[in-house]
Parts: C-alpha cells; structure tokens; sequence
C-alpha cells in the first residue's frame, strides 16, 4: 500500500494536477514494483498564505508525503526519491529544489483496508523488493 499527500500551491498545481500525479505514480510504480491501480493520493491546494516555506523554492515548491507498509529495501526507497525527482522535472518542469519528500514506514498491522486488518489481506504485489 502507498497512500500520497501531495501539498502545493493552488495557482502553481491546479493546472498541472494531472500530470503530477501520473509522475508520481509512475516514479511509485517503478521503485517499489508497484500495481498501476493501485493509485491512492490526495492533492491538498493551498493558498499563499496558507503555505509558507523558503522564498527560492518558488511557486512550484511540493512537499510529497508517502506512507507506505513497512518491508521496502533502502535501495527502493531510495529509487523512489530519485524517480520522483526525475519524472516531476521531466514531466511536470518542477526543479528537484522545488520538491521535499518524505516516506513514512508502518506495520501492516497499524492499518485497515477494505474492512480488514491489513495484516490478514493477501496482496497481489510483492511488499519487500
């Protein structure tokens, strides 16, 4: 499982909203051997305001939070990172300064899917890659 919370600004990412997120799918789907429906992420479209961080990260600036079930290697996470900051400059024209990541590892027992501890599911992809 991977569930995404992608944080920007409003005027910078509600035109680009589709193409982000086939990026960051796409950058998921490859480092971790990932199921292309398996798509769960939210946008949350923030004023400027509402958004403060560092003036020379610019309009585009992104902060990208993935929680996904625990068991990935350091080397695909650290392919995740890599193929987020390539495939948001590649596709989307977002400079690898203007994006922070963060991934957040938990047991599957810390979730619930489909009316179920996901402990007791069976997944149709391969968690340790």
């Amino acid at each position: 499982m991977a569930q995404v919370v992608i944080w920007g600004h409003r005027a910078a990412l509600a035109d680009r909203r589709d193409v982000v997120s086939r990026a960051v799918h796409g950058a998921i789907m490859e480092a971790l051997d990932y199921p292309p429906e398996k798509c769960f992420q939210r946008f949350v479209l923030l004023d400027e305001d509402d958004f403060v961080h560092p003036a020379d990260r610019g309009s585009d600036y992104l902060i990208i939070e993935i929680s996904i079930f625990e068991g990935r290697s350091e080397r695909a996470r650290r392919e995740l990172i890599k193929e987020l900051f390539d495939r948001l400059a590649d596709q989307a024209g977002i400079a690898p300064h203007s994006v922070e990541i963060t991934i957040t590892e938990t047991p599957r027992v810390n979730w619930g899917i489909r009316g179920q501890n996901a402990a007791d599911l069976q997944l149709n992809y391969d968690v340790e890659v």
